[in-house]
């Protein structure tokens, strides 16, 4: 299975996630030219830009490691740009969730879902 097609499993999986916890999606794969957001979601209190992750393992790195400073600038370049054309009333919230799986049979499998609330936020510096 090719990692484009990993990524799309990995990013049902965390949508799958953000339902069970009654997380409301609003939008998924959002792009422009400048990033991607993979899930817009909200809850109660916060409208919510989320990273997924997905890896076998985390014998190089863990998969939130591969959220570097340079990727949260384009995840918030994006968000921004869709909070241009999208009214929204509550708090701002970026989320990573990592996701580990193992192949059966040459399926994905779920190993283990780590979701970091709040992983990285806009700086006055931003």
């Amino acid at each position: 299975m090719n990692t484009k097609l990993i990524g799309r499993w990995g990013e049902a999986e965390a949508a799958r996630y953000l339902k069970s916890k009654k997380y409301i999606p609003v939008a998924m794969g959002f792009s422009t030219r400048y990033g991607e957001i993979d899930i817009i979601a909200e809850s109660k209190e916060f409208l919510i830009f989320v990273e997924v992750k997905t890896r076998k393992d985390a014998n190089f790195a863990e998969a939130k490691d591969y959220v570097t400073l340079s990727k949260q600038r384009r995840i918030i370049t994006a968000a921004n740009m869709w909070l241009a054309n999208n009214r929204c009333e509550k708090k701002i919230r970026f989320d990573v969730i990592e996701l580990y799986y193992r192949l059966d049979n040459g399926k994905p499998q779920l190993a283990m879902l780590n979701h970091i609330e709040n992983a990285f936020y806009v700086s006055s510096d931003d």
